[in-house]
């Protein structure tokens, strides 16, 4: 398969990953009142540990390195904590 054709197969599939982290990121106010509503503090050191364990361990198993993909999450959960704040009017986000 030429260089051209590959790199049209990876920008379909970035182009797939940006519209899953809007997704993602578009659940913050629903995880906020969520969170509220528990009386559960904006950081979840606990569920980020969940999170972060999961998609680790899921990706050692899919043949991915896990450690990669935990920091990719890691900024997942920083974005949707930031999110998060600025809701709930404690940050400074568009």
């Amino acid at each position: 398969m030429p260089l051209k054709e590959v790199r049209a197969k990876i920008e379909k599939i970035d182009a797939q990953m940006l519209n899953l982290i809007e997704q993602r990121t578009a659940l913050a106010k629903d995880v906020l009142d969520a969170k509220k509503a528990e009386g559960k503090p904006i950081n979840d050191v606990d569920q980020n540990h969940v999170v972060l364990s999961r998609v680790a361990n899921s990706a050692t198993e899919r043949g991915l390195d896990g450690d990669a993909v935990k920091r990719i999450f890691e900024i997942l959960i920083q974005m949707n904590i930031e999110r998060q704040h600025e809701l709930s009017g404690e940050g400074n986000l568009p």
